[in-house]
């Protein structure tokens, strides 16, 4: 984890042009594609090991795609004047370490009271902040400093998936804004909440695929893009149950049972593909709704190998109403890049909320 940086440090920072800037409501919209990154930093480190570092961490292959995608699309700029409008970028990253006076990070280094420059030469554990809506509305910045290269290359390094992990988390909650304001879909959130006493939230576009009593499934076709959506559900009787193995093991029995490839050809179903080395379904333990979660994330194909692609999916256990729960999303979009595709996918299943009411003859908790 990486450590929380003191309130009196985070005052410290200043930046530049922030008087004329401290009312969101008169910034301009932040720009950029989703998943763009911007790194401000000197055009010679960029060049050399700590640009590798960057790269190494912040355009990394995503795992659980058929195909080679990057975490981030990364644009660098070198610090000058002339970068004014990518400032205006919906993520930045601005670089620099203290033993580097070239003009670029001393540019940077502006924008720092000597008080701040003294804490990152002697605090080891400070090596990076964040801020919003800096430049414009809905930006994200973070800072990344060091007393030297090899310090904070080391700390990139240390804590490469938290630092990915939190722009990943920052374009899933604008995801989430935006699904938050479609009202063309909020009869599909009802009726989750009358039939099975659980809250989703979608984007315009999805229907109804299928219903039954322990499973639902939404669908959006689009002329090159098949978005999907399910919820499988079972009494939860044990904490094995949210093993990896356990939940691949559900997931291909309901997949078999409800995921036709073909619905007027029940032999054709999907499964977890698990016989290609290079792509293993991978796990890790996360939070859904503030409650212990397991993820897995990997390539589900047709039986007959027909069909294929990513899926990412989440199982989470309610113990207030016995109910165990797997929200998954998955996308065939052949000719298409699917990193963006899935991030939308994975911001639909962390909107899952259970809701009071009875499920499996016992009452629903809150929120779970």
């Amino acid at each position: 984890m990486l450590k929380m940086i003191h309130i009196w440090l985070v005052l410290a920072v200043v930046l530049a042009a922030c008087d004329a800037k401290n009312n969101r409501d008169l910034l301009p919209r932040a720009t950029g594609a989703p998943g763009e990154l911007l790194i401000v930093i000197d055009s010679a480190q960029w060049r050399g090991p700590l640009g590798d570092a960057l790269r190494e961490v912040f355009a990394a292959e995503v795992p659980g795609l058929p195909h080679d995608e990057e975490y981030f699309r990364l644009i660098s700029a070198h610090p000058s004047g002339r970068i004014d409008l990518l400032t205006h970028m919906r993520n930045i990253i601005y670089v620099f370490t203290l033993d580097e006076n070239a003009q670029g990070s001393r540019r940077i280094m502006s924008n720092f009271t000597p008080q701040s420059l003294e804490n990152i030469r002697t605090d080891t554990t400070f090596f990076h902040t964040t801020a919003r809506d800096v430049h414009s509305r809905g930006q994200v910045v973070m800072y990344l400093f060091g007393p030297n290269e090899e310090k904070l290359i080391r700390d990139l390094k240390t804590h490469a998936s938290t630092l990915v992990g939190f722009f990943n988390n920052v374009e899933r909650e604008r995801l989430q804004e935006n699904i938050a304001r479609t009202k063309t879909t909020r009869p599909l959130t009802e009726f989750l909440e009358r039939e099975y006493k659980i809250s989703l939230r979608f984007p315009h576009g999805y229907v109804v695929a299928d219903q039954q009593k322990d499973f639902v499934w939404f669908r959006r076709i689009e002329t090159e893009v098949d978005k999907d959506i399910f919820v499988a559900i079972k009494p939860y009787e044990s904490e094995y149950q949210l093993l990896p193995d356990s939940i691949v093991a559900w997931r291909d029995e309901v997949a078999k049972k409800y995921l036709y490839a073909d619905p007027s050809n029940p032999i054709s179903y999907v499964i977890t593909e698990r016989e290609v080395p290079f792509l293993p379904v991978t796990a890790k333990q996360t939070r859904l709704n503030d409650q212990y979660a397991m993820e897995i994330r990997g390539i589900w194909r047709t039986n007959n190998k027909s069909m294929g692609g990513p899926f990412a999916g989440v199982a989470v256990a309610n113990p207030d109403n016995g109910m165990l729960y797997y929200i998954e999303g998955f996308t065939y979009s052949p000719s298409k890049a699917q990193r963006e595709i899935m991030r939308e996918l994975e911001a639909i299943v962390h909107t899952f909320k259970t809701v009071p009411g009875t499920v499996g003859g016992k009452e629903s908790g809150k929120g779970k």
